[in-house]
C-alpha cells in the first residue's frame, strides 16, 4: 500500500494514506471568485506524481522535469512485498533517470542480519524491473506485458485520456496491447493474447514493406518476385559460364616467359616481312634494269656516211671499232653485276621464306600452349569474378525469398489469426473458472450501483485481438460509462491482488465521477469502502467536496476516510504544490 506522499519543499501538501478508502478532497473556499477553479488544485497531479515516483518516463513532456518543479525532490513511502518496514522512493526532475531507494531493495539476495543496506540510487529501468517482479509477479521474460501498463489500469491518468474507455489506458493504445495486459490481471492466457500483438506488428511491417515495393527508390531494393526471377536466371547463366571457365582452366608453367617468346617471334616475323618487301622492290628494279641493258646498234653509220659522200679513213674506222669494243665491255660488266645482285636478292628472299615458315611453326606451338591455359594470376582473377557473381546471385535469391515472403505474408497472417482465434477460444473454454470469477465480481459491483440491471464481462476471441468488454444495461450516458470503468477497475484490482498478480492499491481521479448521479456516487464510495476492507486493499480517490456532499446528503459517512490534507482553489497556496505555475 501507499503510505505517504511528500516533497523536500515546505509548500508541498504532504499526504498520508491508510488501508481501505482514502478520500483526497479539493474544496472551494467561501470567498472564491468566479475566476478561481479547483481544476488547478492538483487532484490529477497527485496521480501524475505517483506515476512519476513509480517509474513513469521523465522526459521533457513530464511536468516534473519542467523549469518550475525539476528542482524539487518528491518522495513516496510505501509497503513493499517481503519487507517489514516502509520503502521510501525519491525522484527529482533534475535527475529523472534515477530513483533513490531507502533501503536499497535492489541489492541481490535477501537482507542481511542487520536488514537491507543503506539507501542507493538505481536507474529507472531497474526500478521498473523491481516493480514488474515484486508488485506484479512478472518473470524475466514477459513480452507484451509491463508493470507500467498494468499500473496505468490501476491508476488511470486524465492526461493520457485514461477514462475514455474501460479497455484502454490511453487513447492510442492498441487493442492487442491493452487486452494482453488485462488478460494477465484477470488470470487469462496473456501469452496467447500477446499473439495478436505480435501478428499486428508483423502486419504493420508487411504493409510498410508493401508500400516500399511501389516506391521508385525502395522498389529497386525490395523488388517483386516476377522481376527477381528474370534477374536470377541471367545471374545463374553468368555463374555457370564462369564456373566452366574455371574448371577448364589449366595453369601453364612459365606462362609469362612463353608469352614473351611468342611476342618476340611475332615481332621477328613482322620484321622479316618488312625486309622481304624492300628486297622484292629492289629485285623488281634490278630485273627491269637487266632488260633495259643492251649493246648499241652502230651498223647504220657507214652507209649513212657513204650516202653523204664521206669516206672514212682506216684510222677513223679503227678508232670507231675500239669505241664499240669498249662499249660492249661496259654492257657486259653491268649485266654481270645486275645478275649477281639478282641472285643475292633471290637467295635472301628464299632464306626468309624458310625462316618465316620455321618461325611460324614455333609461334603456332607457343600460341597453342597459351590458348590451352594461362597464368595463375589469370585463374585467380577468374575465381574472384566467379565469387562476385555467386555473391550477387545469393543476394538476388535472398531478395527473392524476402519478396516471396512479403507477397505471401498477408495470407500467412490471415491464417495465423484464424488459428490464434481458435486457440484463444479453446483456452477461454478451459479457463471458465477465471471468467466466472471475474464476471461474478463485476456483476456484483455493478448491481451494487444499479440494482438488478444486467451486468457482465464480454470476453471473446476476436479476429484482431482478445476482446474484454464490461457491459451494464443502460442508456450509455457518460455517468454510467464512468461507473462501468469504476466497476471494471475494482474487479481487476481485486482479482490481481487475490492471485498475486498485482499490488494492493487502486487510484481514481475525480474526473471518473463527473456526470455520475448522486446515488451512484454514494453507492460507489460505500462499495469501495466495503470491498477494500474485505480484500485488504487500498482505494485512493480524489474528489471535489461538492461531489462528496452529494453522497453525504444521501447518508454516506465520509469522515473515517477523509485524509489529513485538503486541497483548495486558493490562488497562491491552496494547490498540491503550494504555489501556482
Amino acid at each position: 500500500m501507499l503510505r505517504r506522499l511528500r516533497a523536500e519543499d515546505p509548500r508541498f501538501k504532504a499526504m498520508a494514506f491508510t488501508s481501505g478508502l482514502n478520500l483526497v478532497l479539493a474544496d472551494k473556499r467561501a470567498d472564491s471568485t468566479s475566476t478561481d477553479s479547483r481544476n488547478s488544485s492538483g487532484k490529477s497531479s497527485v496521480i501524475e506524481l505517483i506515476h512519476f515516483l513509480l517509474g513513469a518516463r521523465g522526459d521533457k513532456r513530464s511536468m516534473f522535469t519542467g523549469k518550475v518543479l525539476k528542482q524539487i525532490t518528491f518522495q513516496l513511502d510505501m509497503d513493499w512485498p517481503g519487507f517489514d518496514g516502509l520503502l521510501s522512493v525519491s525522484r527529482t526532475g533534475q535527475r529523472p533517470a534515477v530513483v533513490r531507494l531507502d533501503p536499497d531493495i535492489a541489492q541481490a539476495g535477501e537482507p542481511s542480519l542487520f536488514g537491507y543496506d543503506e539507501p542507493a540510487e538505481v536507474p529507472v529501468e531497474q526500478w521498473n524491473q523491481l516493480i514488474d517482479r515484486s508488485l506484479f509477479g512478472l518473470g524475466a521474460d514477459h513480452p507484451g506485458v509491463s508493470g507500467r501498463t498494468l499500473l496505468s489500469f490501476l491508476a488511470r491518468r486524465v492526461s493520457a485520456h485514461g477514462f475514455n474507455e474501460a479497455g484502454r489506458t490511453f487513447s492510442r493504445q492498441s487493442a492487442a496491447d491493452a487486452t494482453t495486459n488485462l488478460a494477465y490481471l484477470l488470470g487469462l492466457d496473456w501469452q496467447l493474447a500477446d499473439g495478436y500483438r505480435q501478428l499486428s506488428a508483423r502486419d504493420a511491417t508487411r504493409k510498410q514493406l508493401s508500400k516500399a515495393v511501389n516506391d521508385p527508390v525502395w522498389g529497386r531494393i525490395v523488388g517483386s518476385t516476377a522481376e527477381l526471377r528474370g534477374q536470377i536466371t541471367l545471374a545463374e547463366v553468368q555463374v555457370d559460364r564462369l564456373r566452366g571457365q574455371v574448371s577448364a582452366f589449366q595453369v601453364v608453367p612459365e606462362y609469362e616467359h612463353l608469352k614473351e617468346q611468342a611476342d618476340a617471334l611475332s615481332r621477328h616475323i613482322k620484321k622479316l616481312a618488312q625486309d622481304d618487301v624492300i628486297d622484292q622492290n629492289n629485285l623488281d628494279e634490278l630485273q627491269q634494269a637487266v632488260t633495259e641493258t643492251a649493246d648499241v646498234d652502230v651498223d647504220y653509220l657507214q652507209p649513212v656516211y657513204r650516202e653523204l659522200g664521206i669516206v672514212l679513213s682506216d684510222q677513223v674506222r679503227r678508232r670507231f671499232d675500239e669505241v664499240e669494243a669498249f662499249h660492249h665491255s661496259i654492257v657486259r660488266n653491268r649485266r654481270r653485276f645486275l645478275d649477281e645482285e639478282i641472285d643475292e636478292l633471290t637467295t635472301r628472299l628464299a632464306q626468309r621464306r624458310s625462316e618465316r615458315a620455321a618461325l611460324g611453326d614455333e609461334q603456332a606451338r607457343l600460341l597453342r600452349a597459351l590458348a590451352e591455359g594461362g597464368a595463375l594470376e589469370a585463374l585467380t582473377a577468374l575465381q574472384q569474378a566467379l565469387a562476385r557473381e555467386e555473391a550477387a546471385l545469393a543476394a538476388l535469391r535472398h531478395r527473392f525469398e524476402a519478396a516471396q515472403t512479403l507477397e505471401s505474408s498477408a495470407r500467412q497472417i490471415k491464417a495465423k489469426r484464424i488459428e490464434l482465434q481458435q486457440a484463444v477460444e479453446t483456452d477461454l473454454d478451459e479457463r471458465s473458472q477465471q471468467r466466472r470469477e471475474a464476471t461474478e465480481l463485476f456483476s456484483r459491483f455493478a448491481q451494487a450501483l444499479y440494482g438488478t440491471r444486467d451486468a457482465y464481462l464480454a470476453i471473446q476471441a476476436g479476429p484482431e485481438s482478445l476482446t474484454i468488454t464490461p457491459r451494464i444495461d443502460s442508456d450509455n450516458s457518460r455517468g454510467i460509462g464512468n461507473m462501468v470503468i469504476f466497476c471494471f477497475d475494482l474487479t481487476i484490482a481485486v482479482l490481481a491482488h487475490r492471485h498475486g498478480r498485482g499490488p494492493d492499491f487502486l487510484i481514481h481521479d475525480s474526473h471518473l465521477y463527473d456526470g455520475v448521479d448522486d446515488r451512484q456516487i454514494k453507492a460507489a464510495l460505500e462499495l469501495a469502502a466495503e470491498v477494500t476492507q474485505e480484500e485488504d486493499l487500498q482505494y485512493i480517490v480524489t474528489l471535489n467536496t461538492d461531489d462528496l456532499a452529494k453522497a453525504t446528503r444521501l447518508g454516506f459517512d465520509a469522515e473515517p476516510y477523509i485524509g489529513n490534507t485538503l486541497l483548495t482553489d486558493a490562488h497562491a497556496t491552496g494547490g498540491l504544490f503550494g504555489f501556482r505555475f
